[in-house]
């Protein structure tokens, strides 16, 4: 028997250690709900509360560890949805000698795997989505969707 072929979803030959700012999005299996619960009042002038719960709160403690866990990197940018996290991670270029370089790949794997050991079980989806930020207009960008997130999320495309 074949298995089917799975489509390559990182740019070929690109090195995910270089400096720059990566825009990450990381999915909840089966897009199961268990993050967060956002709240939208009846009046249009309300905005949306978004409610971590005791999952989404590891998360947060987990994202704001890359900070303080890798020298070389730093989160700008952060929400916690209900069934997916987008971060804006940026790797600098500058390091100790003795310091390994930690690419994308592995700040990611490592805070998957912390959020497995703390809550007992896996809750993600194989892998991850992300997005090589090419230039100030591009970050803006991001960084105003990222913001906007909460405000969109009954028109977003994991709300269902």
């Amino acid at each position: 028997m074949e298995f089917p072929k799975r489509k390559r979803i990182r740019l070929k030959g690109y090195d995910y250690s270089k400096p720059g700012a990566y825009f990450i999005t990381i999915c909840v299996e089966g897009r199961r709900k268990i993050l967060s619960n956002i709240v939208v009042g009846d009046d249009a002038d309300i905005v949306p509360q978004n409610n971590l719960s005791s999952i989404g709160v590891i998360c947060e403690k987990f994202i704001k560890n890359i900070n303080v866990k890798y020298e070389n990197a730093e989160v700008n940018k952060y929400v916690i949805m209900p069934n997916h996290i987008h971060l804006i991670i940026y790797l600098h270029g500058t390091m100790r000698a003795s310091s390994p370089t930690k690419s994308i790949e592995s700040i990611i794997r490592s805070f998957k795997t912390m959020v497995t050991k703390e809550i007992g079980r896996s809750i993600w989806q194989r892998s991850y989505h992300d997005h090589i930020i090419r230039g100030e207009k591009d970050y803006r960008k991001i960084w105003e969707y990222i913001d906007t997130n909460i405000i969109r999320w009954e028109k977003d495309c994991f709300f269902n």
